[in-house]
């Protein structure tokens, strides 16, 4: 059967606010949300045009929002890529997983997902109303939201939203039934993978998804910090622990980097290239009936960190995700 192909494209002739306006409550299969829209537009811009895709027979669904006025004219707003076909959700993976340990940051604690190393908020959500894929493995709609250079994603709470209800969106084009996503509170703007600055004390990590290296047993003259990179519901998230250096930039200092990945698809980003068989470094688990994936990578030159204290750091972060993920047949390699 041909996939049947929707194409809708806005644009209107109307004064530049009446035309923000008649957009805002079309675009996106109406998920653009009205009162975030208008927070994360621009100074002296508009939300200008909209054109939408959705392939049903390939299960996917596309948008763009251009924006119209000052210095942003002809940008892009927000673009929304939706599937739920399992190569292009690999595909996607590959894309932020291309070296393995690429940036990340973390969405608010609940919210499926993570935002990857170009900026762009990827979503995961279970797709109930879809049956079971060739393989026998339950469906999934993975949804990638990127937003234009100039958009004002620093008002706290306005990118969740939005990436939340154009998911909502994708999800209805797609037949997918997902439940809505819930932004939990307090608002907070979305956080930028190249910003350095969210490192806190390891013994403050108590209670988040890193809370395990309040236990690792990190040399005490270090003054460690910690990036908690994660939440209990995304298919990814990582752990960056860095001694503290006083007057120096600790992006160049020795640094323990630990990260997680959830679904079949991370097999790869575990596997040694050539060799195929697991990197040394690594665990493996069953997490909901696919593959769970872990690793440890660090520099050479970290006083008091050994091999053997590498390995326990990387039991303590498999095991506590584990257990908090409801998993089964961990296995290391190391």
């Amino acid at each position: 059967m041909a996939a049947a192909v929707v194409l809708c494209v806005g644009g209107y002739a109307a004064q530049p606010y009446v035309k923000e306006w008649a957009l805002i409550g079309d675009a996106c299969g109406g998920g653009l949300p009205r009162d975030a829209a208008k927070q994360l537009t621009p100074e002296d811009s508009f939300l200008d045009s909209e054109e939408s895709t959705t392939t049903e027979g390939v299960g996917s669904y596309t948008c763009e929002v251009t924006l119209a006025g000052g210095e942003s004219d002809g940008d892009r707003f927000v673009s929304v890529a939706a599937y739920t076909r399992r190569d292009d959700q690999d595909r996607e993976f590959k894309s932020a997983f291309e070296r393995g340990f690429q940036l990340q940051a973390p969405l608010p604690d609940g919210m499926p997902g993570f935002v990857d190393h170009y900026g762009a908020v990827l979503l995961l959500v279970p797709c109930p109303d879809l049956p079971a894929d060739d393989d026998g493995r339950k469906r999934k709609l993975l949804v990638r939201v990127s937003m234009g250079r100039d958009v004002l994603t620093g008002i706290p709470g306005a990118a969740h939203r939005t990436a939340a209800a154009l998911t909502g969106a994708a999800s209805d084009r797609l037949g997918c039934g997902a439940k809505p996503l819930k932004v939990p509170e307090p608002a907070a703007p979305l956080a930028d993978p190249e910003d350095d600055r969210k490192r806190v004390p390891v013994a403050r990590a108590e209670g988040t998804a890193c809370g395990w290296a309040t236990k690792a047993g990190l040399p005490t003259d270090g003054d460690w910090q910690i990036a908690v990179g994660a939440n209990n519901a995304a298919p990814s998230g990582r752990c960056d622990l860095v001694p503290a250096e006083d007057g120096k930039d600790t992006q160049d200092f020795p640094r323990l980097l630990l990260a997680s990945w959830y679904g079949d698809w991370s097999n790869r980003v575990a596997t040694h290239e050539q060799a195929g068989v697991p990197s040394s470094m690594t665990a493996t688990a069953q997490c909901q009936g696919e593959a769970a994936n872990y690793a440890l990578v660090a520099s050479d030159d970290i006083p008091g960190v050994g091999a053997t204290d590498r390995q326990r750091m990387l039991k303590l972060f498999a095991e506590d995700e584990v257990r908090r993920r409801g998993c089964s047949g961990l296995r290391f390699h190391f």
